[in-house]
């Protein structure tokens, strides 16, 4: 099950009755929703292992042995399957839950993730990916670029099986994770905010699958329009904190998968850097000077990270965060009560912890 739903489900109190009220109230109410709850979880997990199986099974189909093992690659390497999550739990919200639908489309979205890391470390040049060596560093570029495409492919002949909705919107997403890389590539044109345009890239890039994620789920199971439209404002305003979060967690954290800076010394802009060039406090600019400067070598990176941890920009980031994660949460009031949009609620609360 994804580390991240397990602690999410786990996060918070199941007190619906307020103190005023019989204790006697406050036990059942408790119990019964930490038994829907715990009855939950157990289905979302069993919905991943499934989805799990999928994706080997997937796999498999590769026409030669040595395109299956470079497929398996990065699949096998785990990740926190956090898209696939979403759909698990979104599936329960509409009134005729589909359990092998769902299954499919959350194959879709993970392949579709995966296939895009493939393509991303080869553009970065990454050597580590979910704590093993990247597909390019495995099996080089070419390979690389090769497999993703292959990926790609895969969840095109899954996402055919759910319907016209869904391969359509699987396209507009594929168009917008494209526009997205192509964005970061180029940077803030002459003239733009940098920052929106940083946001813009976080929207395209990540925001775009979380929120099919969150929207295809639903959609297996007949939800009402107003239902999906809220999972996706929400998807794509979760998805948003969830990158933002884990790109604070490449200067804050030494167990991400990656190593440490990754982002820093690619001249990756991120809500940290961005907040720190926006800043008049003189105190900053040695910080400034030393981001804006080659970071090629391992100790200047490790000063550079050092400072930038320290840093004000590192606290205001993270309130950023919390806002962000707080306008997402508003979306699930339009939501039917109930085990899946608890789950929501406390995955925002999960997402924004990664930060920390």
């Amino acid at each position: 099950m994804s580390v991240l739903l397990f602690s999410a489900l786990r996060r918070g109190r199941y007190l619906t009755c307020s103190p005023a009220q019989h204790s006697s109230c406050a036990d059942k109410e408790t119990t019964l929703t930490q038994a829907e709850d715990e009855a939950f979880e157990a289905y979302v997990g069993d919905q991943l292992d499934a989805v799990e199986r999928r994706l080997s099974a997937i796999t498999l189909t590769a026409a030669n042995p040595f395109l299956a093992e470079a497929a398996e690659h990065i699949i096998a390497a785990g990740g926190k399957r956090f898209r696939p999550m979403l759909v698990a739990v979104t599936s329960q919200l509409g009134p005729q839950p589909n359990d092998a639908a769902a299954q499919i489309a959350a194959v879709v979205v993970e392949l579709t993730h995966v296939a895009s890391l493939y393509h991303d470390d080869v553009m970065d040049d990454a050597a580590l990916r979910r704590g093993v060596p990247s597909a390019n560093a495995a099996y080089g570029n070419s390979t690389a670029i090769m497999v993703g495409d292959w990926l790609f492919a895969r969840a095109s002949n899954q996402v055919a099986t759910l319907g016209n909705d869904f391969v359509r919107m699987q396209a507009d997403t594929f168009a917008e994770l494209v526009t997205g890389q192509i964005d970061e590539m180029r940077g803030p044109q002459p003239g733009h905010d940098a920052m929106l345009h940083y946001l813009n890239v976080v929207a395209g890039k990540t925001g775009a699958l979380i929120r099919t994620s969150a929207v295809f789920g639903a959609m297996t199971s007949g939800a009402s329009r107003e239902v999906l439209d809220a999972l996706a404002q929400f998807g794509m305003q979760i998805g948003v904190v969830f990158q933002l979060a884990d790109d604070l967690m490449d200067i804050m954290s030494d167990d991400s998968g990656k190593a440490p800076g990754t982002d820093l010394r690619e001249g990756v802009s991120t809500l940290p850097t961005l907040m720190l060039a926006a800043s008049e406090d003189s105190d900053d600019d040695e910080l400034k000077s030393l981001i804006a400067g080659d970071l090629a070598d391992d100790d200047v990176l490790a000063r550079t990270l050092a400072m930038l941890r320290a840093n004000h920009v590192i606290e205001e980031a993270r309130a950023d965060i919390v806002q962000r994660a707080e306008l997402a949460r508003k979306q699930l009031d339009l939501l039917p009560d109930g085990a899946a949009t608890r789950a929501l609620s406390r995955l925002c609360d999960e997402v924004v912890s990664r930060s920390n």
